[in-house]
C-alpha cells in the first residue's frame, strides 16, 4: 500500500470519527428530553443534560417539556338556541410524557389543534347564546376538560383553554342592545318604586311619633320656618303661629262661663 493511500484512509476514518462522535452526543437543557429508539425498539427517556447513543444503532428525538400555546381558528357555529357565531380561543398545553407523545400519535401539535377546533363547535353548538355570554368562565372549564381527556393518553396535559372573541351578527347586536335597555328601564323602575315605599314608611312612622307628642308638630314648624329664614334671607313668611290648645282652654271656658 502506497503511502498516499495510507493517509487518504486515515484521513477518512478522521473524518469518519469525527462524524460518529458528532452525532452521537447530545445535550439536553432542562426543559427538553431525549426519546430514544434502539433497532427499532424505545428507551428510557433521557436527559437533561448530556446523552450519548450509538451512532446508527439509535434514534434520538429531542421533546420540549414548556407550554405550547396554539390559537384556535375562528370558528363558525351555530348554538342551541339557533343563533350563528364565530368564535376562536387559544389553548395551553404541554408534554408531559415525552415517550407517549411520540408512540401515541404522529403529530401531537398538530391533532391537539385540530381536536381543540372540533371539541370548541361541539361545545357552543350544545350552549345557548346567553350561556356564552355570561358564563364565559365554565365554558372555558368544560373546553379544557373535555380537550385534556382526549389529548392524555398522547402524553399531553392542556393546562388552560380560553375563549377570546365571541362575534355576533349585526342584527343580534341590536336585539342584544335593546334588551340591555330595557333591562336597565325595568331596574331604574324598580329603585324608583323601593324608593317610594320606604319614604312612605318613614313618613308613617313620623306620623305615628307626631300623633302622639303634639308638641312635636310645634318644633317642627319651627324648624321649617328657620331653614326657610336661612335659604333666603329676603324671604317674608306670612302663616299663623300653631299654639297648643292647652293654652287657651282655659280662657275659653271662661268665656263660656260669662255667655252663659
Amino acid at each position: 500500500m502506497s503511502p498516499t493511500t495510507l493517509i487518504g484512509l486515515v484521513f477518512l476514518a478522521l473524518i469518519l470519527g469525527i462524524y460518529l462522535f458528532s452525532v452521537s452526543i447530545y445535550i439536553l437543557r432542562e426543559y427538553e428530553r431525549g426519546v430514544v429508539f434502539r433497532l427499532g425498539r424505545l428507551k428510557p427517556v433521557k436527559g437533561p443534560g448530556l446523552v450519548i447513543i450509538i451512532p446508527i444503532v439509535d434514534r434520538f428525538i429531542r421533546v420540549s417539556l414548556r407550554i405550547v400555546t396554539i390559537e384556535v381558528p375562528s370558528q363558525d357555529v351555530i348554538t342551541k338556541d339557533n343563533v350563528s357565531v364565530q368564535v376562536n380561543a387559544v389553548v395551553y398545553f404541554r408534554v408531559f410524557a415525552p415517550d407517549l407523545a411520540i408512540t401515541q400519535i404522529e403529530d401531537y401539535h398538530f391533532a391537539t389543534s385540530q381536536i381543540s377546533q372540533t371539541t370548541l363547535r361541539s361545545v357552543v353548538g350544545q350552549s345557548h347564546l346567553d350561556e356564552l355570554l355570561s358564563k364565559r368562565d365554565e365554558l372555558n372549564s368544560t373546553l379544557e376538560h373535555i380537550i385534556d381527556e382526549q389529548t392524555e393518553p398522547w402524553g399531553v396535559k392542556v393546562t388552560h383553554v380560553e375563549v377570546k372573541n365571541l362575534d355576533l351578527p349585526e342584527n343580534m347586536q341590536r336585539a342584544i342592545a335593546r334588551q340591555a335597555e330595557a333591562e336597565r328601564e325595568r331596574r331604574a323602575k324598580i329603585i324608583h318604586a323601593e324608593g317610594e315605599q320606604q319614604a312612605a314608611e318613614k313618613l308613617t312612622d313620623a306620623g305615628k311619633i307626631i300623633r302622639s307628642e303634639p308638641i312635636a308638630l310645634t318644633l317642627r314648624y319651627l324648624q321649617t320656618l328657620v331653614e326657610i329664614a336661612t335659604e333666603s334671607s329676603n324671604a317674608t313668611v306670612i302663616a299663623p303661629l300653631p299654639i297648643p290648645i292647652d293654652l287657651i282652654t282655659p280662657f275659653m271656658k271662661k268665656l263660656k262661663g260669662e255667655s252663659e
